[in-house]
């Protein structure tokens, strides 16, 4: 079996404090992909910057204390990719890819946009460069003999029933009806597949991030947005996907769950 986590931390510095350390310790997964790291490798703490018993990747942002992902592999990656060729965003902290035996592993950190400012018009950029690359990916990856996994925070809910209160967000970055239809595109065109929803096609949720603001985690108020996507191979050997959605709102370590997938591979 091949089990994948992935989780956006909001701070791993902050997160090793109040309980990502011992998350890490217990997880059986082989693979764990991080977003908004936010730190240079060198302000991590060693039990999260090189723990024990892992291989770690890091792509942090030019910016400090921005943006930041990060990739922690059982076993010594094959090769390393920060970016996918864009200027604009290879030292942005957003993408980082492993090659695994048999498979290529991305830990990804899409923007999250403002309608009607320069973040929305970065997210849209974004975008546009991100799915031609995914399509050259996947291609690459076949040619190979390698499934592929992007997972991480992809910032768009797709669906309604991957948001709560989705009436109330359709103006909003997140619930766009063109990000709405550029994540389509990722599934139509560029192939890849949702696992959770090919698990669980009626949803609603399960749900990924919850806003500090308010009850939104007390009354379940969140949005799917933390996806796991494979080549259509590897979805069909996907047994279950789990959000680890914290007991309490105190037991929290991050305002994102992770989400962790679990596959009868190879």
């Amino acid at each position: 079996m091949l089990t994948l986590s992935t989780v956006n931390v909001n701070g791993l510095r902050a997160a090793a404090k109040k309980g990502f350390v011992e998350w890490l310790g217990a997880t059986e997964s082989a693979v764990v992909a991080l977003q908004e790291v936010r730190a240079q490798p060198d302000e991590l703490i060693a039990a999260v910057r090189e723990p024990d018993g892992w291989h770690t990747s890091h792509a942090p942002s030019e910016v400090k204390g921005r943006n930041g992902v990060s990739v922690y592999t059982r076993g010594e990656p094959e090769a390393v990719r920060v970016g996918y060729g864009e200027p604009e965003f290879d030292g942005s902290g957003r993408y980082l890819e492993v090659q695994l035996p048999g498979l290529v592993v991305a830990s990804l950190y899409l923007p999250s946009g403002d309608v009607g400012t320069e973040r929305q018009e970065q997210k849209e950029r974004f975008m546009a460069s991100f799915l031609p690359y995914l399509t050259e990916l996947r291609a690459k990856a076949a040619a190979s003999g390698r499934e592929v996994v992007v997972m991480g925070d992809w910032n768009i809910a797709h669906a309604e029933i991957d948001i709560k209160a989705w009436k109330t967000n359709q103006k909003n970055s997140g619930f766009l009806p063109e990000e709405r239809a550029w994540l389509g595109r990722v599934f139509d065109e560029a192939g890849y597949v949702d696992v959770q929803r090919k698990l669980d096609p009626e949803g609603p949720g399960p749900y990924t991030w919850w806003s500090y603001r308010g009850k939104a985690f007390d009354n379940d108020a969140g949005w799917r947005i933390d996806c796991v996507m494979t080549t259509p191979g590897l979805a069909e050997k996907c047994t279950s996907v789990v959000v680890e959605r914290a007991e309490t709102y105190a037991q929290r370590w991050s305002d994102h769950a992770p989400v962790t997938a679990t596959f009868d591979w190879p």
